[in-house]
């Protein structure tokens, strides 16, 4: 591909699209992006799709994609769905969609930033290459599946099943938002047609705070949707948290945002020292990876996997979180027992966003490998 392509940025989660959006157009790439703003996060999109309730919004959504926004869904060189559930309808329905983009348009990759039944299968997998996750913990079921397993059941409708398999033989390739869903992507794709970009982060709008030296009272922000919090883990970040604020008082104080609007939430991270993000992952993502833009601390997965992944050995400065309580606090109290770290720490966090996650450099990630899949395909032709 000689010219920079047109590309179609089709579903969002939690900004990741929108911020590669910035990044591909920063690398001169036309981008339109199509979401429904991650649902209550509200985040921009060039288009709308978000479903209406009921039955009813569910046929409206279904006849705006396959008709009122073909044109505009039609005719690009690259699109990159956020998900095979890249918009909210039953399987039958999203395959005719997913076929219609199929054919109205060039290459169709997947942007693999969520959950997908081949990263299930891994999960579940008796030889699976995490320890742990949402879902099992040292091959055991976690507090998450077992509060509701009708979850894990409900992944694996047949329906549902059958869909994921039938989108992902016909993509041209996959690249991976996270470590971990990189690895599920070896479960259902050929090594040649994945690769990892990361996350984006848009370092040049999230500029470092200034972190003063001797901090008398750390700032701890826990951010979350309130729906998720045994996924993330987010009560024992609570709990935790409490926890050392009650052992030592005036030393630390505790910020708790639940589902805001991203641009508020954004403002209300960057007035935090210290931001606990979540326990059963082995990477930071994306509310992470913005407070250390921001030059902040951040509670989050750091394993040495993900490290020795992306080619990080000197720059480490990911506080890792342990998953039983009595760790977590430990791990909390140890941060607020020393405040002289978190400047330089913080310091540290911002140089490992740019040099690892600012826009440009998963764009760039992202546009070397869909052009290369479909150079592949056309000398193959």
């Amino acid at each position: 591909m000689r010219h920079q392509p047109k590309i179609l940025l089709l579903g969002d989660y939690s900004n990741c699209q929108r911020t590669l959006a910035t990044g591909l157009r920063r690398l001169g790439c036309d981008v339109t992006l199509v979401s429904n703003g991650s649902f209550w996060m509200n985040c921009d999109r060039d288009i709308d799709i978000s479903r209406r309730p009921g039955k009813l919004g569910g046929l409206h959504l279904y006849y705006k994609m396959m008709h009122s926004l073909r044109d505009v869904l039609s005719g690009y060189d690259i699109v990159s769905i956020n998900e095979p559930n890249f918009v909210s309808l039953r399987p039958q329905l999203l395959r005719r969609i997913f076929d219609r983009i199929k054919n109205d348009n060039g290459a169709v990759f997947l942007n693999a930033m969520s959950t997908d039944l081949y990263f299930l299968d891994m999960l579940e997998d008796k030889n699976s290459p995490l320890r742990y996750s949402e879902w099992f913990v040292d091959g055991q079921p976690s507090r998450m599946y077992m509060a509701a397993p009708e979850s894990w059941r409900a992944w694996h409708n047949k329906a549902l099943v059958n869909y994921h398999r039938y989108a992902f033989s016909r993509l041209d390739g996959a690249v991976a938002a996270l470590y971990e869903y990189y690895l599920g992507l070896t479960y259902g794709l050929p090594a040649d047609k994945i690769a990892y970009a990361g996350i984006p982060i848009d370092t040049e709008a999230l500029q470092p705070v200034a972190l003063p030296d001797n901090i008398e009272c750390v700032r701890l922000f826990l951010g979350r949707d309130k729906t998720r919090k045994l996924q993330k883990g987010s009560d024992y970040l609570e709990e935790a948290a409490r926890r050392v604020i009650a052992r030592h008082p005036g030393k630390a104080e505790l910020i708790i945002v639940e589902n805001r609007p991203f641009d508020e939430f954004v403002t209300l991270l960057k007035s935090a020292h210290v931001v606990l993000d979540q326990i059963y992952s082995y990477t930071p993502a994306t509310t992470a990876l913005m407070a250390m833009s921001y030059g902040l601390n951040v509670v989050s997965g750091a394993e040495p996997e993900f490290y020795d992944f992306i080619g990080e050995h000197d720059n480490r400065p990911i506080i890792n979180a342990p998953l039983d309580l009595d760790s977590l606090t430990d791990t909390i109290e140890q941060i607020v027992l020393h405040p002289e770290l978190i400047s330089a720490r913080g310091r540290q966090s911002r140089n490992f966003v740019e040099k690892h996650n600012a826009c440009e450099i998963v764009a760039r990630r992202c546009l070397d490998f869909w052009t290369s899949r479909i150079n592949k395909n056309a000398a193959s032709c």
